[in-house]
């Protein structure tokens, strides 16, 4: 009898346990989808450690809810460790994950699928983030990825997010493939993605993947069938205002609008307006939630430590009043000593004073002396980088600016919580918080608003767009593009900047009616040569070099190790001849 009414008992407490379990495990994925990534790492390695939740559907799930949170702070290696921990426990375990936990709704197919697209993406992710994509290491994190993409397209289940995340794999497949000029491949993988996403009714994904085949078609200069495939993907999500239907159809009209000014088509710029009207309504959504969020939070802090300021003001006038008295006789005693004391070295100071005031007519003559040349030096890399500064796009200075000051801000928050003895106001820590997520978000921002011809198809599509984008019935370029591919991308910008500087001397300065710029590379050198038709000047005229910003030029054409050379004269049009070694961006070979 002892044995059959303990059971009962046994399962009540059970299930108490798992309730209490579930709790915990919600609480934990309500903080990380809030992006409070601290907060939710600290509940889900405390019921990690729970002993049992080992025989529970929960175990899996709160291991993946830890990856994903190091994934989210850029910690990669801790989140591959706990993605092939889970991938070891599934293979330890004859366990089936059950179908009734409303928690979760995996089955075991679907677990394998989950991680294998984890872990194949944060290998990419690593491979996209390194500039040089050529080194051992880097060959290691592309291959690893292609690894981990197949082990997930070997999966036989016909299970829905199987499916999903077969179609994701297959378009990181394609993108990897595009890469390295395996267009065959990656056009392969392009089409398994798309018709998986047209199966699974995905539309945004299937716009998204069709996207991708058109890129192929670009990049093998197919340009009729890039444009056909851009506007089918176009009408797949024209009418979708979801967010990510938004930020690709605006990519979608931004490709459309490169294709169609390759083939002349003057309604290139009609989509590339549209694209960047898109792209500023989105980024304008993002930034005000941004501000709004911060704004809250911040006052909630501020009223709190209105109290606290209060309360503490209150304590101390109190603490002030019982040591007013004790304070008035300490002062007494001293203003006798520091009486005798300011008399004994009275005279003492009257024969160093003028020997002091010599001395510091020494030190302000070369504290000026110091200062002056400090700013000769401040006013020519001023000089130098003044124009390259001005170019800066705004994603640099999110991340190089008020990421670096929010960082700034922690670390002092930081120390101040070292000087409280483990007990550290409530308030400290949401500030401290509030700075992180601000930092986390600014920081997402700053990748977001990175886009241009320049960084996305190279220097001579760029510099073929200034030439389209200037042209007109008053003044006509001509470009010309000889062997020019991709360099590094640092390469890449600043010899940009340079060419746009001088053709917008030309087109502010010169009168021309044709202007030529001619772009070529050879035997490791990277020329250029740009000449106009117009009024000329005086080369030999420091003026008109400063005023043209020819003296800046020279500096930037130097720093690259080239060559610079300016050939002009008065009605005889003006010619420009750059000469630098090319700075490559290497290619992965297979």
């Amino acid at each position: 009898m002892g044995n059959i009414s303990s059971k009962p008992q046994q399962n009540v407490e059970e299930k108490k346990d798992s309730l209490e379990l579930n709790k915990l495990y919600k609480e934990a994925l309500i903080l990380f989808r809030k992006q409070k990534y601290p907060e939710s790492l600290k509940k889900a390695l405390k019921l990690n450690e729970h002993t049992k939740i080992s025989k529970e559907n929960i175990k899996y799930l709160t291991s993946i809810l830890i990856a994903d949170i190091f994934d989210k702070t850029h910690k990669y290696d801790e989140a591959l460790k706990h993605y092939e921990s889970i991938l070891n426990l599934l293979k330890s375990s004859n366990q089936i994950i059950s179908e009734r936990n409303y928690l979760s709704n995996l089955n075991k197919h679907e677990l394998y699928g989950k991680i294998y697209l984890r872990i194949g993406s944060l290998y990419l992710k690593q491979y996209y983030n390194k500039e040089d994509i050529d080194t051992l290491y880097t060959r290691k994190l592309r291959d690893s990825s292609i690894l981990y993409f197949n082990k997930l397209e070997e999966l036989n289940s016909s299970n829905k997010k199987v499916e999903k995340y077969k179609a994701l794999s297959y378009l990181s497949l394609s993108s990897i493939y595009q890469i390295d000029s395996l267009f065959d491949k990656a056009t392969e993988y392009a089409y398994k993605a798309i018709n998986l996403n047209k199966k699974r009714n995905d539309k945004i994904n299937l716009a998204r993947s069709i996207n991708n085949l058109g890129s192929i078609y670009l990049s093998t200069n197919q340009l009729k069938k890039a444009k056909k495939t851009y506007l089918d993907g176009i009408e797949i999500i024209d009418n979708n205002n979801d967010p990510n239907a938004m930020r690709f159809k605006a990519n979608l009209y931004f490709n459309l609008a490169w294709v169609l000014r390759n083939l002349k088509d003057y309604k290139a710029y009609d989509y590339q307006e549209l694209s960047y009207n898109i792209e500023d309504k989105e980024k304008e959504k993002e930034i005000r939630s941004l501000i709004e969020e911060v704004t809250a939070s911040h006052k909630e802090t501020l009223e709190q430590q209105k109290v606290d300021l209060v309360k503490s003001q209150t304590e101390l006038l109190k603490a002030q009043q019982d040591k007013s008295t004790l304070l008035v006789s300490i002062l007494s005693l001293l203003g006798l000593i520091i009486s005798g004391v300011v008399i004994y070295n009275y005279k003492l100071r009257q024969n160093n004073l003028q020997l002091k005031i010599n001395q510091n007519k020494l030190i302000e003559k070369e504290k000026i002396n110091r200062i002056k040349s400090e700013s000769q030096v401040k006013i020519l890399n001023a000089t130098l980088d003044g124009k390259e500064t001005e170019r800066k796009q705004i994603a640099e200075t999110l991340h190089d600016s008020v990421s670096a000051l929010l960082s700034s801000a922690n670390m002092h928050l930081h120390a101040t919580k070292k000087q409280f003895n483990g007990n550290t106001p409530v308030e400290l820590e949401k500030t401290q918080q509030i700075i992180l997520e601000a930092s986390q978000k600014v920081r997402d921002l700053s990748h977001n608003l990175v886009s241009s011809v320049l960084l996305k198809f190279g220097l001579g599509y760029a510099i073929k767009d200034i030439g389209n984008k200037y042209s007109n019935c008053e003044l006509r370029f001509l470009v010309n593009i000889n062997n020019i591919t991709r360099y590094n991308q640092e390469f890449e910008i600043k010899l940009y900047n340079v060419i746009h500087e001088l053709i917008n001397n030309i087109i502010k300065h010169s009168k021309a009616k044709n202007a030529h710029i001619v772009l070529e590379d050879k035997n490791g050198f990277l020329s250029v040569l740009i000449e106009d038709d117009g009024v000329g000047f005086n080369y030999k005229d420091n003026k008109i070099k400063s005023g043209l910003g020819l003296n800046q030029i020279e500096a930037r054409i130097h720093m690259m190790n080239g060559n610079f050379i300016i050939e002009s004269s008065k009605q005889k049009g003006a010619k420009a001849t750059i000469t630098v070694p090319v700075k490559m961006r290497s290619v992965i070979s297979v």
